[in-house]
């Protein structure tokens, strides 16, 4: 190439020089070093029409120029480069130069300015100046070396933002299940510090150090919110004023403990004739056969089997339970994904049941189980009891299904079953 001025010295020009001299002394095959060159080029600089050129000075030279002693140089003409590159020839020299100053390729100049060079009988050079691609030989493992570690970083980037989708999803879950039970807390102000932190959502190109300062940040909010959760089912002390049959026991029959979005209280009885008890707990909503007593009196829950043709919208009314589809979802990953996939959006409990009864035959549940648990448990915890056994069975904390659902009817049955705790616990990221 005729000298015309623009090359002139530059640190990043003389690098490249003494990088094609280490090169000369190493044998490093062409693919090795023209694929680790491209695996780093957005790192270091390069585009896609640098690698372009960088493909066409590879595919002309030999296996035995990358050898120990010599230099893989090219002395193509500029109209053979235009013409596999579609670059002009102002474009050429721009490409040339980046691929100069990052360090990849160095220039060996004739005494006139000329590109040129001659082979032996064997092929191998005698005598060449022009493009010399000693120095990828020289940084190949510098840059297989790089690879690798940008590789260790996406992966840990993935997973903090893995992690900061999960809390985030925590987080909102906790709060609209809070706000539409209109449980008591700070839950207006808790929402707008959420949406802050929303707000400053690392971006996707965000380093490993910006994601695990903002995962900090939002998992300590997790605690707040979570603090606050607890706090709104801190019941007072047991009095020996009249109770009340919740699923965790009894406690004081005090209104104001009350979340306010709940329309009756609880009924208490002072007959020893069953009736039914309205209950505000998941756990106690379609359980059967429980029985608290006091002074003799006796609070009983329905007993009588649930009919399966049930009017949903009014028995599984999610203002009187403490898990409502959302919550369901978030905590039983696995079957969410399922579920959707094979039925589409889980609008109500009513979906849910349909797609539990669907899935339910994947992890060895039998119908006749299937069945029974619909009559004991009712139809919304019998669905919830299969999507918490799916996503058990996939994380290979039950190893048999049906055993397990028989326990869980089993429990109901003596009073003792509490499938919100074990679906708070999964959403807490706690073993249920």
């Amino acid at each position: 190439m005729k000298h015309t001025g623009w090359r002139k010295p530059t640190l990043e020009l003389l690098q490249a020089e003494r990088f094609a001299e280490v090169g000369e002394q190493l044998t490093i095959p062409k693919t090795r070093a023209i694929v680790a060159t491209k695996k780093v080029a957005a790192v270091i600089g390069l585009k896609s029409q640098d690698l372009l050129l960088l493909d066409t000075f590879g595919a002309v030279t030999q296996p035995q120029d990358w050898e120990q002693g010599r230099r893989p140089i090219v002395w193509a003409s500029n109209h053979f480069l235009m013409e596999q590159t579609g670059f002009s020839l102002a474009t050429l020299r721009r490409h040339v130069r980046r691929l100069c100053e990052v360090g990849v390729i160095s220039m060996k100049d004739s005494p006139n300015g000329k590109r040129w060079g001659r082979r032996d009988a064997d092929g191998v050079i005698v005598e060449a100046y022009g493009f010399d691609l000693a120095p990828m030989a020289a940084r190949a493992e510098e840059f297989e070396a790089l690879y690798e570690h940008l590789q260790a970083e996406r992966s840990l980037c993935a997973s903090l933002r893995n992690a900061i989708t999960v809390t985030r999803r925590m987080i909102r879950a906790k709060i609209e299940k809070a706000l539409g039970a209109g449980l008591r807390g700070p839950w207006p102000t808790l929402q707008e510090t959420f949406k802050e932190l929303l707000e400053r959502l690392p971006a996707r190109s965000e380093r490993a150090g910006g994601l695990e300062c903002y995962l900090d940040r939002i998992k300590t909010f997790l605690g707040a919110v979570e603090r606050s959760f607890e706090k709104a089912f801190d019941w007072p002390a047991k009095t020996d004023e009249t109770k009340v049959l919740v699923a965790d026991g009894e406690i004081d029959n005090s209104t104001n403990m009350k979340p306010t979005s709940l329309e009756s209280e609880t009924h208490i009885l002072t007959t020893n004739k069953p009736n039914t008890v309205t209950s505000n707990c998941f756990e106690t909503k379609h359980a059967a056969g429980a029985v608290s007593k006091k002074s003799g009196t006796e609070i009983l829950e329905r007993s009588e089997d649930v009919d399966l043709d049930i009017n949903w919208s009014t028995h599984t009314n999610t203002s009187s339970s403490d898990i409502d589809v959302q919550t369901l979802m978030a905590s039983c990953p696995h079957f969410a994904g399922m579920a959707r996939g094979s039925q589409g959006y889980m609008k109500d409990w009513n979906d849910v049941h349909r797609a539990a009864g669907v899935l339910r035959p994947m992890i060895g549940i039998s119908e006749d189980a299937w069945n029974v648990a619909n009559k004991v448990l009712g139809p919304a915890r019998a669905a919830a009891s299969i999507a918490l056994i799916l996503d058990k069975s996939s994380d290979g904390e039950v190893k048999s299904p049906g055993g397990y659902l028989r326990g869980l009817i089993e429990k109901a049955q003596n009073g003792e079953l509490h499938l919100d705790r074990s679906l708070y616990g999964r959403l807490n990221g706690e073993a249920a």
